[in-house]
């Protein structure tokens, strides 16, 4: 009764707690916080860990931090592997959100991976309400995913939904408010910017870091149809002589890196049709396939992925927002989430 009572003094929050960018949707509110998915960690010498910036203050310290200071990335692949690291986040976050005052106690959505370990839903439950929550829900991305793009998942009709995250990419089918198969690809948004840092190492001889990687991908990236004539210079260390040295890439060379990754995911829906049933597959092959995450707004990726598999491609509006959203819905449609929440 007594945690009924601070609920009242506090707003429901949804969480998607991604490799690169964790997002909290406020029930009334809607998008409240959009932070870098990273924790600044300084160590003692007697071992202890103590934070010293989290999210966009943080950010900067990637591949940059003294020796005494670590920048964590606590998500990795789509898996959490740091929960102490994790809490810390979400304590940071949701006092940004409802402010230092102890009685909020919010109810908490959050989103984890289909294929996600009893143990380790236990260690993000606990990490939840050690920061703060009542009331933990947590439920499959990818049936998230979908109510964000605004699927009508409750009917025992097909859908395929292809989430790209930032590690990597969580393809599944939906129906009857529930993930019927999914299976993970490896990389995601970070696989688009490896794919490209390759191309400049095997081809140029040039060493790169991923934020470098990550601009030329938001600059040039396409996955069909980038424009022959754009061009961009681009600053690293030369492998050979040790030395800073530039070189010039054009948006065509980076289609040719991201043709792997691209491959990488047509062939990841191929191997998820093969595990659905002939009835769920016609209901796919009608309706077609939803692109969500942010890897989703890679140019021309729903065209590259027509053509390889064959099927409708189509990408959710604002599909970096999706599973938050879908995530958000639940906390007004409290049914459904008493159906799909675990």
């Amino acid at each position: 009764m007594f945690s009924a009572v601070l609920g009242l003094f506090s707003q429901d929050l949804a969480v998607d707690l991604g490799t690169t960018t964790t997002r909290i949707y406020q029930r009334g509110s809607g998008l409240v916080c959009v932070e870098p998915t990273v924790v600044a960690v300084a160590t003692d010498q007697s071992g202890r860990r103590q934070v010293v910036s989290v999210g966009e203050q943080a950010r900067p310290l990637l591949g940059r931090a003294p020796r005494h200071i670590e920048a964590v990335q606590p998500v990795r692949d789509g898996a959490v592997h740091d929960f102490e690291v994790t809490e810390a986040l979400l304590v940071h976050l949701l006092r940004r959100v409802h402010g230092r005052n102890k009685l909020m106690s919010p109810k908490m959505v959050l989103a984890v991976a289909n294929c996600c370990s009893g143990m380790e839903r236990r260690a993000i439950r606990e990490a939840c309400e050690a920061a703060g929550a009542r009331q933990v829900h947590l439920v499959p991305r990818p049936l998230a995913a979908a109510l964000g793009a605004d699927l009508d998942v409750e009917t025992a009709s097909g859908h395929m939904v292809v989430d790209i995250g930032g590690g990597c990419t969580e393809i599944a089918v939906v129906s009857k408010a529930g993930v019927v198969s999914a299976q993970l690809e490896p990389g995601g948004g970070d696989g688009f910017d490896r794919a490209i840092a390759d191309l400049l190492r095997e081809h140029h001889g040039l060493l790169i870091g991923a934020p470098t990687a990550q601009a030329l991908k938001h600059e040039l990236g396409s996955a069909f149809g980038a424009p022959t004539t754009e061009r961009r210079r681009v600053l690293g260390r030369c492998l050979q002589t040790g030395m800073p040295r530039g070189v010039e890439v054009g948006a065509a060379a980076v289609e040719r890196a991201l043709a792997g990754p691209v491959k990488a995911i047509s062939q990841g829906i191929r191997r998820a049709i093969d595990q659905t049933s002939a009835e769920l597959a016609s209901d796919i092959v009608h309706r077609g396939i939803v692109l969500t995450g942010a890897g989703a707004n890679l140019p021309g990726l729903e065209i590259a992925l027509r053509r390889r598999t064959g099927l409708a491609v189509v990408r959710a509006d604002a599909p970096g927002e999706a599973v938050v959203r879908g995530a958000g819905r639940l906390l007004e449609e409290y049914a459904l989430l008493r159906m799909v929440a675990a």
